[in-house]
This record gives structure tokens, C-alpha cells and sequence, in this order.
């Protein structure tokens, strides 16, 4: 019997790590030729729509030779201005304008005093929308990211990747996102340097839950993610 248990347990350690190996090859190999641009179109629409359609996308960073890709596994939604948590409740200001269209913009803030978070105009032109990214699950250039994350190159071990790009804090750090760089740049286009792609891929279930670390409108079921994927970052409780 305890000979067939440390069977056991060595085929499935043998799995697991092959199905790593398998996931850490398809990530070297990513490519982005197959992707498909996600158009104007796409995002002058509700930002709870958008968000949900978000999930599973490829969001792509590009700079000179260095190429980033991550699919989106975790968005959170700001509806405009009768939203208090959203940035458009003050009305159009100097800082939020890009929000108030046109859509398929980055709307890029600064927050906290340390980090940038990156989001996407939303609704048609006038119209106050938005979604915010909150985490990817890294599929290439993990080694550009790792160095403007600050880690050493070369040693991605599993709880490295996983923190690579998970949380709006991170993935912006990671892809090299600032607001001075990257505020309204236009994400329906590749000669940006950052857009979203589809790749067909569809998630076997989302969940929603509330929106993480706000105090105005607290309760409203704005957050989305990927049931089961190990990049999403807060709390995995649904409602």
C-alpha cells in the first residue's frame, strides 16, 4: 500500500511538471502574428460588457525590438460619471479627460504615490467609461518584464511568475506603462506600441465580484476574473 501511495504521489509530480514545462515552452514560443486587433468598435459599448469580452484577450506592449504579452485574466469596470468610485464622477478634468472618449484609449493615473494603473476609454465620444486592468497571465517577453519588474533574469521560478503581472500595480511596472508615455495612447491601433489582440481563446467561466480596494459604491458587482487562474490577484470570493 505505501509503495502504490509514493507511486502515486511521483506520477503526479511527474505531471505536474511536465504540464510546467509544457507552459513555460508555449510562453517562449508565443506569437502575436495570430492575433487579431480588437477594433474602435469594440469598445464604444458599456463598460460591463467590455470587461466581460475583455477576459481572455491578449493585451500586447511593444517598444522598439522588446515585445510583452499577457492574456487578460482580471478587469474591474468604471461606468462614468454616476459611478462614485470612478475617476469621471468629478466631471471631465485635465487628469480623467481621456475617459470621456474617444474609446479604445489608455487611461493611465498615477496612484498611491508609487504605481501606474492602466485602463481603456470606454461608450462612445462624450460618454464617461472605463476598465481597468487588474492582472495578466504573462505569455511573452517574460524576460523584459522580470528586469522592469526588478527581478533577476534567468530565475523565473513559479511564485516569481506568478507575481510577475498580477495586481494593475505590477502589470504596469512590468510592461513599462506610464502616464507620462502612455496616457491616451490609442490601444485600436498597433503603431501605439499597446493594444489588445484575440486569439479565439474563450474563458470556461467568469466570476464576478466587488471592485477591490474602494470605499464609494463598495457593493457593485464590477469586477470580473477567470474562475481558476492562478494570476488573478485579491480575493477569490464570488457573490
Amino acid at each position: 500500500m505505501q509503495k502504490r501511495r509514493v507511486a502515486a504521489r511521483t506520477t503526479r509530480a511527474r505531471q505536474k511538471h511536465s504540464a510546467k514545462k509544457s507552459a513555460d515552452k508555449k510562453r517562449k514560443e508565443y506569437d502575436l502574428r495570430h492575433l487579431r486587433l480588437l477594433r474602435t468598435k469594440f469598445y464604444a459599448r458599456d463598460p460591463r460588457i467590455v470587461a466581460r469580452e475583455l477576459l481572455g484577450k491578449v493585451l500586447v506592449r511593444e517598444s522598439g525590438r522588446e515585445r510583452m504579452a499577457g492574456r487578460i485574466v482580471e478587469v474591474e469596470a468604471y461606468l462614468g460619471t454616476d459611478d462614485a468610485a470612478a475617476h469621471a464622477a468629478a466631471g471631465v478634468t485635465p487628469r480623467n479627460r481621456v475617459v470621456f472618449g474617444p474609446p479604445g484609449r489608455a487611461y493611465v493615473y498615477f496612484i498611491y504615490g508609487n504605481h501606474y494603473c492602466l485602463n481603456v476609454s470606454c461608450m462612445p465620444e462624450g460618454q464617461a467609461g472605463c476598465v481597468l486592468f487588474r492582472a495578466l497571465e504573462p505569455l511573452c517577453g517574460l524576460e523584459t518584464m522580470a528586469r522592469y519588474r526588478g527581478f533577476v533574469t534567468g530565475a523565473l521560478h513559479s511564485k516569481k511568475l506568478r507575481v510577475l503581472t498580477t495586481g494593475p500595480g505590477r502589470l504596469c511596472e512590468a510592461l513599462d506603462i506610464t502616464r507620462p508615455k502612455d496616457n491616451d495612447a490609442d490601444m485600436t491601433s498597433p503603431q501605439s506600441g499597446l493594444w489588445v489582440g484575440d486569439e479565439g481563446f474563450r474563458p470556461q467561466k467568469i466570476v464576478t465580484t466587488k471592485r477591490v480596494g474602494i470605499t464609494k459604491s463598495a457593493e457593485q458587482p464590477l469586477r470580473y476574473y477567470i474562475e481558476d487562474n492562478e494570476f488573478v490577484s485579491g480575493p477569490r470570493s464570488k457573490l
